[in-house]
């Protein structure tokens, strides 16, 4: 469906984002509507988007005006967390029906009072399988905090020197812990020196939280004119990265993106292979969040959008089977580049 949005109308978003709008937070009386989508609604036969192969999508809709908004996720089994972009918590369980069930909403404790939406403006997040602990991305604070399993209670927090010159709206926006125990973190905005199409990467040897030792600075080359929202460690190491733009013409467009970080040293420029791109006439919006999974042998992708609070926007969850055999370009990552200098 085509729309005709004006300019205003899309300035609007950045307001939104700057979180200075009192910050809305979900009921004690949890509903959602769950509807079936295509992957093309022109062919709703489509199966194949490059390297995903469509398992099946959902329109996610709520009465309540806090619902939505949705910048990361944690699948775990059965278990679905969506985490919106104002500290708001959406879990269920979900089979291979799709159809979610045990729905439960709830709120993230988190900087600030939480009076406006700035306070807990999250953005990415990260956890540990073997302990259940969880690690939230703050924009505007360019802070990041360790939380418990069940997501009630802060256990620490930290706000990295080498985040500290980060944008208001460029904080956090990408961050994944590796099964090695490392963290990476993407800014959605912030260059290295000399390299205006990079975006900064930072590697922590250990819990950001902790302060063990200063971060590794490296970069990552996202496609012309996306911005990084998302990325996932796949089982044999590679990061999927997903890469979001707005433009008028064509609104919201996504890019998926498999990168290797592996062994790369400090000041390392990380390129990657595209793997499928979201835009007419398949489905696509605000994508921020990714979560990766397995199924038997199956590598298994879930995709989730940001509504934004519009209404010509919608918050879709879509499931995708990762097919990279089928594109044997695809499989195999470039080379790094040289340094940032």
């Amino acid at each position: 469906m085509r729309f005709a949005v004006p300019l205003s109308s899309l300035l609007m978003l950045s307001v939104t984002a700057s979180g200075i709008e009192p910050r809305q937070i979900l009921g004690d009386r949890p509903k959602m509507i769950a509807t079936p989508v295509p992957l093309d609604p022109s062919d709703p036969a489509r199966t194949r988007l490059g390297a995903l192969i469509w398992l099946g999508g959902l329109n996610l809709r709520s009465d309540d005006p806090a619902f939505g908004g949705f910048s990361a996720m944690r699948v775990v089994g059965d278990r679905f967390t969506l985490l919106s972009d104002g500290g708001n918590l959406v879990t269920f369980r979900m089979g291979a029906d799709l159809r979610p069930r045990e729905l439960r909403f709830a709120d993230l404790p988190g900087p600030g009072t939480g009076a406006i939406k700035r306070h807990r403006d999250s953005e990415s997040l990260a956890w540990d399988p073997a302990t259940g602990r969880a690690w939230i991305g703050f924009e505007n604070r360019n802070a990041i905090w360790r939380y418990d399993s069940s997501l009630t209670r802060a256990e620490r927090s930290v706000q990295p020197a080498a985040m500290a010159d980060w944008s208001i709206a460029g904080g956090a926006e990408a961050m994944v812990r590796l099964r090695s125990g490392e963290f990476l973190v993407i800014s959605e905005t912030a260059r290295p020196r000399g390299r205006p199409d990079a975006r900064i990467v930072l590697r922590f040897a250990g819990d950001p939280t902790e302060r063990v030792r200063a971060p590794e600075r490296l970069a990552y080359v996202p496609p012309a004119n996306y911005d990084p929202t998302d990325m996932a460690e796949l089982p044999d190491g590679r990061l999927l990265v997903l890469n979001r733009r707005l433009t008028l013409s064509g609104l919201f467009t996504a890019k998926l993106v498999l990168i290797d970080m592996r062994g790369l040293r400090a000041g390392t420029v990380a390129r990657g292979v595209e793997l499928a791109t979201f835009q007419r006439p398949v489905q696509h919006d605000n994508f921020e969040a990714l979560a990766v999974t397995r199924e038997g042998a199956d590598t298994i992708v879930w995709i989730a959008s940001d509504d934004n609070g519009e209404i010509w926007e919608q918050s879709l969850l879509l499931k995708f089977r990762l097919d990279l055999k089928a594109n044997p370009g695809q499989a195999k990552s470039p080379p790094p580049a040289k340094g940032t200098g």
